[in-house]
């Protein structure tokens, strides 16, 4: 009698213990456990720790509360100025709904990810090259808000969402390195400008002090100089200045010299046609003579000179009228 109850005793542990193994449960601290009693929901949230299920009736699944770390696959799309990219991300999301997180959607993880893939494409379509290279802040925060309106449901928090890489056509990449090296060697240029304008209005300034003493011109030549001697050399510059050069050139090409005055062509004395016959011969006139045709010089035709004298031919045994002959004017 004895010895059968403790067999007895002895299976009633046994099951005990067998039960107890079936019915134990241990939930990590970073884990929260959520019962299904024959399928439907348990309000209670198991907490980190030894807890207990009833086997066969009830069903614990753990969640898990950390930040998950998952890399979003690179995207191809085309950006609003028609450039085709490559962009991958990296989303960082944690669970803060446990229960809904196992009843709301079938695998959050999945459905996070395919979420992210398609709010990238997206991004990229809206945005401009300039802005995925250059501002990638106010990106993020347009994915992180595309992506966590649908994950809220899901009980799932996205806590950051990252760009990490932009991959451009290697023709673009050339473009772009034209483009900067341009823009540098614009800047170069117009700082050295800059400095010109700037070294040109110093200099004017000292022109203008050094105009007003002249000892301080002698003073500058005679600083340069010694600064160009202080260096073991053996040649030393000397300015030597050119108003000097310049006198002595003129000096060199003599006194100008006065152009030579034209002098008129003689002109030819006209001969006088021989006297009709039915002509009266001419009276003698003692002490005045016939005046002077207007003779226009062929080389300056607005100048008076005076014309040959004429002789008329006296008649015969008359003589020749002697005395001065007037000026001709026209």
């Amino acid at each position: 009698m004895v010895q059968e109850l403790l067999i007895a005793a002895v299976a009633a542990v046994s099951a005990g213990a067998v039960y107890t193994a079936a019915a134990a449960r241990v939930v990590k601290q970073y884990e929260r456990g959520v019962v299904l009693r024959l399928g439907r929901l348990r309000n209670d949230v198991r907490g980190p720790g030894f807890t207990m299920v009833l086997p066969g009736v009830e069903r614990l699944r753990k969640v898990n509360m950390q930040i998950v770390t998952m890399p979003v696959p690179a995207q191809d799309g085309i950006t609003r100025d028609n450039v085709t990219v490559r962009v991958d991300a990296v989303i960082y999301f944690k669970v803060v709904d446990a229960a809904s997180a196992v009843v709301e959607v079938e695998d959050y993880r999945f459905a996070v990810s395919q979420m992210a893939q398609t709010s990238l494409r997206s991004i990229i379509g809206k945005s401009d090259l300039d802005d995925l290279l250059s501002n990638r802040e106010k990106l993020n925060q347009g994915l992180e808000l595309m992506i966590d309106s649908p994950a809220v449901g899901w009980g799932v928090q996205i806590d950051r969402v990252e760009i990490k890489d932009v991959s451009l056509p290697e023709t673009m990449k050339r473009s772009m390195a034209r483009q900067a090296e341009a823009d540098r060697e614009r800047r170069a240029r117009v700082i050295n400008a800059d400095a010109e304008l700037q070294a040109s209005k110093k200099l004017a300034e000292a022109a203008s002090e050094m105009s007003a003493q002249p000892a301080a011109l002698q003073l500058r030549l005679l600083q340069t100089v010694v600064a160009v001697a202080a260096e073991k050399n053996s040649t030393l510059v000397l300015p030597f200045p050119v108003e000097l050069l310049r006198f002595l050139e003129r000096a060199q090409q003599g006194p100008p010299q006065q152009p030579a005055v034209q002098q008129p062509a003689p002109q030819q004395t006209a001969q006088p046609a021989p006297p009709s016959a039915d002509d009266p011969a001419p009276q003698a006139r003692s002490g005045s003579a016939e005046p002077a045709p207007f003779d226009p010089s062929p080389s300056d035709p607005g100048r008076l000179r005076p014309a040959t004298p004429k002789t008329a031919t006296p008649a015969s045994g008359q003589p020749r009228p002697t005395g001065p002959k007037p000026l001709a004017r026209h």
